[in-house]
């Protein structure tokens, strides 16, 4: 092959590969900055179309649900493998604890999982095993796979980039899980707290009752605290929560280090 070929293909290559691997989660990037970050639940659109909405629309995630439906793991790849090469981070909350379900779903190209029902910091620390690599985890590695849209490079920097790149969110869904809350933020890699208005109004005994400040000033009060002595993110969620939170421009400037999603 003649010098001046070798140098085409050698270019040829640089600008076909213009992403930078394993792929950077913009919307880590975007709060570690003190931005907020908003988000898109999906449940019920299942084709990749979603992400290419999710873009144009201003969204910083997808927020993919398969505790609550049925989707599976290839549309789970699909969509989450094309909102990252467009630069919307693809989360997912999976059905429960299992490690195997946490780590196969990473695999599929999301940046982040949510894992539900997290009440203690035992549970909080598997999750993270489950989640990161090692020194952090335990996390298997396949060198070739879709944060490094299939190129192979350097475990070990492999490895710390997509520990970097993974967000890893516990729901706090109960009353034990509140008083919980400080423990389960200090974990290592515990990146964010959500909390599950449901079921923790079924746990408080006001099912239904999003607005109560039964609900909502306790809640508020304890996971402020854990996120402040843990520096953790905050998430916060529902659009009817949303509606009567706009109301104040004080909490709109208290939104730093913060996601919120808008339900679909």
């Amino acid at each position: 092959m003649m010098k001046s070929e070798r140098e085409t293909l050698a270019s040829l290559e640089f600008h076909m590969h213009p992403i930078e691997t394993p792929i950077k989660n913009l919307m880590k990037t975007r709060m570690n900055a003190g931005e907020v970050a908003v988000g898109l639940i999906v449940r019920i659109v299942r084709g990749v179309e979603i992400a290419a909405i999710a873009h144009s629309a201003g969204f910083d995630c997808l927020y993919i649900d398969l505790e609550h439906n049925s989707f599976s793991l290839e549309t789970v790849s699909q969509i989450s493998i094309t909102a990252a090469a467009l630069g919307v981070t693809p989360l997912v909350r999976v059905a429960g604890h299992n490690k195997a379900d946490i780590s196969r779903t990473l695999e599929t190209g999301a940046q982040g999982v949510i894992v539900p029902h997290v009440e203690t910091r035992a549970q909080a620390e598997d999750i993270v095993e489950a989640a990161l690599f090692a020194p952090k985890g335990d996390r298997s590695l396949l060198a070739t796979n879709a944060h490094t849209l299939f190129r192979g490079g350097p475990a070990a920097e492999t490895m710390a980039k997509m520990n970097e790149a993974t967000l890893v969110v516990g729901m706090i869904e109960s009353v034990n899980a509140v008083e919980n809350a400080a423990d389960i933020a200090s974990v290592d890699g515990m990146d964010m707290l959500l909390v599950g208005t449901n079921d923790l109004c079924n746990s408080l005994g006001i099912p239904g009752q999003l607005d109560s400040p039964e609900s909502w000033r306790p809640t508020s009060t304890s996971l402020r605290s854990a996120v402040r002595r843990a520096s953790t993110w905050e998430w916060a969620g529902s659009t009817r929560v949303l509606k009567s939170r706009r109301k104040s421009s004080a909490w709109a400037r208290g939104m730093s280090r913060r996601a919120v999603t808008q339900a679909s």
